[in-house]
């Protein structure tokens, strides 16, 4: 599973194309952030990528968590989002 990191200088929208892209072609992807200006920045590409998917028949799940991360020597806690893309079926047309 391809991993994004976000920052809290991360530009929501472009976080959001990538995570797109990726539940395209791959159907997950997972987010990590660290701090709460990256938890906030990756909460609102998660939203915004629903809305690139959704005319697609395609939504999404997601399933935060903590995670501990080793970055240079130093445990940190990190919040990860596994996302999952699911296929939307064709509603059937309402008869009048």
């Amino acid at each position: 599973m391809e991993t994004l990191k976000v920052s809290g200088k991360s530009r929501p929208n472009a976080v959001a194309g990538a995570i797109a892209a990726l539940l395209r072609s791959n159907g997950e992807v997972e987010v990590q952030a660290i701090g709460p200006a990256a938890v906030n920045q990756a909460v609102k590409a998660i939203a915004i990528a629903r809305g690139y998917i959704i005319p697609e028949n395609l939504d999404l799940t997601t399933q935060p968590a903590f995670v501990k991360l080793d970055i240079m020597d130093e445990e940190r806690t990190a919040v990860k989002f596994n996302i999952q893309g699911v296929r939307l079926g064709n509603p059937e047309p309402r008869s009048s």
